[in-house]
């Protein structure tokens, strides 16, 4: 195909802020992990499918193949709630008083809850 330009799992994105390997960020409508570390503005390569172990809201209750959301506050996983970004779905259970969630990631475009 003439038009392909790549599959999309990795993107080249503008870091919104300073960003560690494997930290979660949100430019836009997409969600990626940072795939190194990057200064805030810096390019770096963002991964927007698969799973990852990501920090989550330690009081936050997440059953295995339940909905997780982005506090882009935060910058931490939480349960599905108003002003949180949709990600993907809990791929192990994460209770209370954990602090990070499994999460397999949507991939798709999202905006934060009403």
């Amino acid at each position: 195909m003439r038009n392909f330009v790549q599959a999309g799992c990795n993107l080249d994105l503008t870091a919104p802020r300073a960003l560690a390997s494997g930290e979660g960020f949100i430019v836009g409508a997409l969600f990626a992990v940072a795939s190194t570390t990057a200064a805030s503005g810096a390019v770096v390569v963002g991964v927007t499918e698969g799973v990852f172990t990501l920090p989550k809201k330690t009081a936050a209750v997440i059953a295995a193949g339940g909905r997780v959301s982005w506090d882009n506050t935060n910058h931490q996983c939480d349960a599905p709630g108003a002003g949180l970004y949709p990600i993907g779905v809990a791929v192990a259970a994460a209770g209370n008083g954990a602090a990070t969630v499994t999460v397999r990631l949507d991939g798709v475009s999202t905006a934060a809850a009403a």
